[in-house]
């Protein structure tokens, strides 16, 4: 064999080189960082696409498909790998995980975009060539093969279970969640089956992306100046940005004078900063602050009042992203670094504290569709302990009088109402406070008093506030 020959030649059958596709490379490495080192989409695929546009490989519309192939291959990859596990002669689990991901970014241009079929097989297969190998590359296309023949519904019709016979396991399938995510969101969510199915659809949707206008810097008027810009829906500090709108393109963002926030987070905040307060309003405290899009927010609006807030974080990293995004607030602020279950402050400093506890983030499954498959029901074993020593810290750090926001990402009850009920148990002169008037154009918040958001009622992250006075 020559040296410029890379493997024996077939007779009348000439070597042909891969084609390199850069759109579905930068995809499939996006693919790759997600499962070797855990990484989250949404970090790892901005830095990948930064660097394809300054070597010149990369147009909008490029960044564009990069995008929706890999975000849109993470939400649907429940259903697509039980379609690929029927197409396979062996458990999913003994195909080599580059393999996976190279099969179910084509079964997401068959199934899930307008793709033609043959492109998108030939260009999987070209893909496969360059990444895996031409052996390899045959297996891939004789699995998209399969898959061409039939359509989405087609193959769910066929793969998932009737709905009659096992409901959780037919949405699990056909809306992409994993099993004990779905039986967790339906409890929380109550209802029929229309209200969890539009839940668990909302969560395959891309969400729009949301900036705050933080108080005494920027003013929602400077950013409907922006292009693709519009009103946000409840909070009147949000807007939001249509496909294609660049926040970091947007001047205020860049000078820190606004954020990228959800509006429900936004909510969370303004509900705490509107609370009935018996008393002084003079010192806040955020207690779990990273990374600091709240802490801005209600430093923003204790500084409209004269007050202050205290920003903790435990982790010194976060810990700096909260003094980047409170840099500049118009009123007095401080960061620390602390364990919010050891404070370093004395009890009862404070007249209002938010802790927006850690958790499993079922609440932002639209922004981190990896999440769902990474986490599992024992993680919520791990999280209560330590959610119930936070809240403890939030209303022995209150004065009496004062008010708590109880926050998560999540709206398992495990992590809302069951971790609410036990801790106040042990604190008898406490009170809830309804939160639902203090958010009052904000529709279908629950049976009170306490909220929880809904991405496919609000268009928002399913965050969860409960208010709680100290009393005594």
């Amino acid at each position: 064999m020559s040296e410029q020959s890379p493997r024996p030649r077939k007779p009348g059958k000439p070597y042909r080189r891969p084609q390199k596709d850069p759109v579905r490379i930068l995809a499939f490495e996006a693919l790759r960082a997600v499962d070797e080192r855990d990484a989250y989409a949404n970090l790892v695929l901005p830095p990948l696409l930064r660097k394809a546009r300054e070597k010149g490989d990369f147009d909008a519309r490029d960044a564009a498909l990069a995008t929706e192939l890999v975000y849109g291959t993470l939400r649907r990859q429940g259903t697509y790998d039980a379609i690929i596990a029927s197409c396979v002669d062996r458990p999913l689990r003994e195909v080599d995980p580059p393999v996976l991901d190279v099969l179910s970014l084509g079964v997401h241009q068959l199934l899930g975009t307008r793709i033609p079929s043959h492109a998108a097989v030939s260009a999987s297969v070209e893909l496969a060539r360059v990444v895996l190998g031409d052996g390899r590359a045959k297996f891939v296309n004789a699995v998209l093969r399969k898959v061409a023949r039939d359509d989405l519904d087609t193959w769910i019709e066929r793969v998932a279970p009737p709905y009659d016979d096992d409901p959780e396991d037919n949405l699990a399938i056909v809306h992409s969640h994993p099993r004990w995510v779905v039986s967790a969101l339906w409890d929380s969510l109550g209802g029929p089956r229309a209200g969890i199915e539009d839940l668990l659809e909302a969560d395959n949707e891309r969400p729009e992306v949301t900036l705050v206008a933080r108080p005494g810097r920027s003013t929602t008027e400077e950013l409907l100046r922006e292009e693709a810009a519009v009103p946000g829906r409840w909070s009147p500090y949000a807007v939001r940005l249509s496909e294609g709108g660049e926040p970091g393109a947007v001047a205020a963002v860049k000078e820190g004078r606004a954020g990228v926030q959800d509006e429900g987070s936004q909510l969370v905040a303004l509900a705490l900063a509107n609370a009935p307060l018996d008393g002084p309003d003079e010192k806040w405290l955020d207690g779990c602050a990273g990374p600091g899009g709240k802490a801005a927010l209600l430093a923003a609006l204790a500084a409209e009042r004269g007050a202050m807030l205290l920003a903790s974080e435990k982790q010194p990293h976060r810990a700096g992203l909260v003094a980047k995004a409170l840099a500049g607030n118009p009123g007095p602020y401080q960061v620390v670094t602390a364990d919010g279950t050891r404070p370093p402050w004395r009890p009862g400093s404070f007249d209002r504290v938010l802790m927006d506890v850690p958790c499993t983030g079922l609440g932002a499954l639209r922004r981190r569709p990896e999440a769902r498959w990474r986490r599992r029901p024992e993680d919520l074993e791990g999280f209560a302990p330590l959610q119930r020593d936070l809240l403890r810290t939030a209303l022995e750090s209150v004065r009496v009088g004062g008010v708590v926001g109880y926050a998560t990402c999540s709206p398992h009850l495990a992590e809302t109402r069951a971790v609410v009920d036990d801790v106040l148990k042990q604190y008898p002169h406490t009170e809830l406070i309804d939160a639902r008037p203090l958010l009052p154009d904000v529709p279908a918040l629950g049976e009170g008093p306490d909220v929880q958001l809904w991405p496919h009622l609000h268009g928002t992250d399913a965050m969860y506030l409960a208010l709680i006075r100290r009393t005594g």
